[in-house]
C-alpha cells in the first residue's frame, strides 16, 4: 500500500464552543454524540499522536487543533499534546502544531506556551467591530470583538506566529476593502484567509432548538454570502493587496491562485480532487472530511484502525475522486478552471446555466474573481518563473 499524503482537522473538544455564532454549522454536531462535555481523553490523544505521526512521512508535518473552540480543553492537554508529539516523532519529521481560535480566552500562560512551542495560531475575526459583531457572539448574544482583539494582543505581545481567519457572510461581504484595510493598518496582520459562509437552510427548529446540521437542500440563510457578492469582495481584497502590498501581506486565495499555475494545490478548495483532509472527533472517531461531519462519512474510529487505511477505504477514495469526475459541463470548459476546479463539493447544490445539477452555488463569485485576477497573476508566475519576486509583475505592469 502506498502511503497517501494526507492532513486532519482535530477536534479535542468536539463541536463545543464558548461562543454562540450564528452562522455556525460546527455547533450542532454535538448532536452526533450523547454524552456531555465532549472532550478527547489523554488515551485518545495518545492514540490520535501516534497514529499521525506513523502515517505521515518524514518532512514537514502539521498537527491541526480546530473544534468549536479547541482551548476549552485546557493549557495542560496541549503540554501533554506535544511531549507526545516528541515521543513518537521520527528523526526525519519536523512538527508544526497548529491551532484554529476564537481568541478569547488567551491570556499570558497560554501565548507564552503558544510561542515557547512554535504553535502558529489562526484568529478568527471577522473585520472592525460593527462587522465582526453581526454574527459572531457569546452565549448571551453580545458581540466578541473586544474579547478576540484582547487574544490578538496577547498573541502580538509573545510574538506568536499568527494569521487571520476571516469568514465572509451577509454582514461583511459588502465591505471587502474595509476588512482589508482593517486587517493590515489596525491590526497588523501579513497572514489572511477568507472563508466564504454558506450555511444551508433548515437546521433550526420552529422553536429555536438547533437540529442537526447536514449537507442537503439548496437554499441557504439570509446569514450567508451572496455569489455576486463573494466575487466583489475578493475582486476589491485583490485590487487593494495590488496597490503596495504584494510580497508583504499574504492572502490565502491569491497564493493558491498563483501556485495553480505551477500546477501545485494546496487548499482543497481548489484541488482538482479531494479527500485527503479528514477529521477527527474528540472520541477518535474519523469522518472524510471536516465539512461532512455526519453519519453517512463516518469512517471509523482510530482505536480500529489508522489513518491510511480509512484514506485507502473504497467509498473514501471515492470521495475524493468525484470532486473531480461530478463536474458539470459547465464547468468542463469554463476558463478559469485550472484555478477553480469546481470549488467545494459541500456547496454543489446549485444548477449550471445549462440545468444541470452540482454546480457550484458561488460559481459566479468565483468566476468573476478568478477572471478579474487571472491576467495579473499569469504575470506573477512568468516573474517567479524566470527567478523574479510577484512584486516586480506589478511594478512592470504599472
Amino acid at each position: 500500500m502506498i502511503p497517501v499524503p494526507f492532513s486532519v482537522v482535530t477536534k479535542p473538544t468536539g463541536a463545543a464552543c464558548n461562543l454562540d455564532c450564528t452562522y455556525c454549522f460546527f455547533l450542532s454536531k454535538e448532536l452526533l454524540y450523547d454524552e456531555d462535555g465532549q472532550r478527547m481523553s489523554l488515551e485518545t490523544l495518545d492514540r490520535y499522536v501516534r497514529e499521525f505521526l506513523a502515517g505521515q512521512p518524514d518532512g514537514e508535518v502539521t498537527l491541526a487543533w480546530q473544534g468549536g473552540e479547541p482551548t476549552l480543553r485546557g493549557l495542560d492537554f496541549y503540554r501533554t499534546a506535544v511531549e507526545l508529539t516528541r515521543r513518537y516523532r521520527r528523526p526525519g519529521q519536523r512538527v508544526q502544531q497548529t491551532m484554529q481560535t476564537n481568541g478569547t480566552l488567551l491570556d499570558d500562560q497560554w501565548c507564552q506556551f503558544l510561542a515557547e512551542e512554535g504553535f502558529l495560531v489562526g484568529l478568527s475575526v471577522d473585520g472592525p467591530q460593527p462587522l465582526h459583531d453581526a454574527h459572531r457572539v457569546n452565549k448571551a448574544g453580545r458581540g466578541t470583538h473586544a474579547q478576540v482583539i484582547r487574544g490578538w494582543e496577547y498573541l502580538r505581545k509573545h510574538g506568536v506566529e499568527t494569521n487571520i481567519l476571516c469568514t465572509v457572510n451577509s454582514a461583511n461581504a459588502d465591505h471587502g476593502a474595509e476588512v482589508y484595510r482593517y486587517f493590515r493598518d489596525e491590526l497588523g496582520a501579513t497572514f489572511l484567509q477568507f472563508i466564504p459562509i454558506v450555511e444551508r437552510a433548515g437546521y433550526e427548529a420552529p422553536d429555536g432548538k438547533r437540529l442537526l446540521y447536514l449537507q442537503q437542500g439548496d437554499d441557504v440563510t439570509d446569514r450567508s454570502v451572496a455569489p455576486a457578492q463573494w466575487g466583489r469582495f475578493l475582486s476589491a481584497v485583490f485590487d487593494e493587496w495590488l496597490d503596495g502590498d504584494v510580497g508583504k501581506v499574504f492572502v490565502q486565495h491569491f497564493d493558491v491562485m498563483l501556485a495553480a499555475r505551477f500546477g501545485q494545490y494546496s487548499l482543497c478548495v481548489h484541488s482538482p480532487e479531494c479527500g485527503t483532509a479528514l477529521a477527527v472527533e474528540h472520541n477518535g472517531d474519523v469522518y472524510s472530511c471536516d465539512h461532512y461531519v455526519e453519519p453517512g462519512y463516518r469512517l471509523g474510529n482510530l482505536a480500529d484502525g489508522g489513518f491510511q487505511q480509512y484514506l485507502q477505504l473504497p467509498a473514501q477514495r471515492e470521495f475524493g475522486r468525484s470532486k473531480r469526475t461530478s463536474l458539470t459541463e459547465q464547468c468542463r470548459r469554463c476558463p478559469v478552471r485550472w484555478a477553480c476546479h469546481g470549488g467545494c463539493p459541500k456547496d454543489r447544490f446549485a444548477k449550471s446555466v445549462d440545468g444541470e445539477p452540482g454546480q457550484n452555488y458561488l460559481c459566479a463569485g468565483y468566476f468573476a474573481f478568478f477572471t478579474h485576477a487571472a491576467p495579473t497573476i499569469e504575470l506573477m508566475a512568468r516573474a517567479v518563473a524566470g527567478g523574479r519576486p510577484a512584486a516586480d509583475a506589478v511594478a512592470a505592469s504599472r
